[in-house]
């Protein structure tokens, strides 16, 4: 009788241990698709996070033309895991050029895949998405051409190329001769009056009931004119802010506006309430 119990317990024992395994081995699975993006910055890409009641939409993290997700939001990233958001970044679009090179419409197809699994793995409705330079640019045309639904809480861009540049520091044909001779595609693509932004910006620049926030700088040496990054929409649901008018010392560029700690104040705001962020409520706040 003894051993009897002994091999009906082996046997239960070791259907627990495989119906343990398959639940570890479908949890990898799962979260796999978080180890093929490489290296994450601090705080991101923690395949345990769920959504929370306080935080309920993740913050996908989309880094700009020739930057990786780990030095795009090395500062970003750990202070918004801090304040207990689900932090999610992606590396997209590389080409032979680089990083986020490639043509846009199929970054942000590679955008649209990585914002389904991560809906899928913490169980939320939506993800607020916060993006430097062609990062806060190409969410639109997977939110205006590619997603059905609506998906993002919040798109926040920080000197996002919404309407391209006329050339690094003003320089539009050193910057086309550049472009064409690296094979940047997406650098092709982000000068001012291209097919591709004209396509984007047709018609409603801001559509759904998605809540933006470009954040820019008159420093700006790469989306030139800086106004060039605003967006036109209704002011409940676009917020076009530049940096000086609210901290007149931050003498900040494009790249390191995400790395600016003033910027982030914008951002936490925008992520917290309800529509857009409001600079009023951020400087009066502090």
């Amino acid at each position: 009788m003894k051993k009897m119990y002994k091999i009906v317990f082996s046997i239960l024992l070791f259907a627990a241990i495989a119906a343990l395994d398959h639940h570890q081995a479908k949890a990898i699975s799962d979260s796999g698709f978080l180890l093929e993006e490489g290296p994450p910055p601090p705080g991101a890409n923690d395949p345990n996070c769920k959504s929370s009641t306080e935080h309920p939409e993740p913050v996908v993290l989309v880094p700009g033309t020739f930057e990786t997700m780990e030095r795009n939001f090395i500062n970003l990233s750990p202070a918004l895991k801090e304040k207990g958001y689900c932090v999610f970044a992606l590396n997209y679009g590389f080409s032979t050029a680089g990083p986020s090179t490639g043509p846009i419409e199929e970054s942000a197809e590679e955008l649209k895949i990585f914002i389904e699994k991560v809906l899928d793995l913490t169980g939320a409705e939506k993800v607020s998405i916060v993006g430097h330079s062609q990062g806060g640019m190409m969410p639109r045309y997977f939110m205006k051409f590619l997603v059905e639904g609506e998906k993002v809480e919040d798109l926040i861009g920080l000197v996002p190329s919404n309407h391209g540049t006329d050339g690094l520091a003003g320089f539009r044909e050193l910057t086309e001769t550049g472009s064409d001779l690296s094979s940047c595609i997406a650098c092709q693509q982000q000068l001012q009056g291209s097919d591709f932004l004209t396509n984007l910006n047709m018609d409603d620049e801001t559509p759904g009931d998605t809540s933006y926030t470009v954040v820019t700088t008159r420093n700006d040496e790469v989306v030139v004119p800086y106004s060039s990054a605003f967006l036109n929409g209704a002011a409940a649901m676009v917020s076009n802010i530049t940096i000086q008018d609210h901290y007149p010392y931050d003498q900040v560029d494009h790249q390191f506006i995400a790395q600016d700690p003033l910027a982030f104040n914008f951002v936490f705001d925008a992520l917290e309430h309800a529509g857009p962020a409001d600079p009023e409520r951020v400087t009066t706040s502090e």
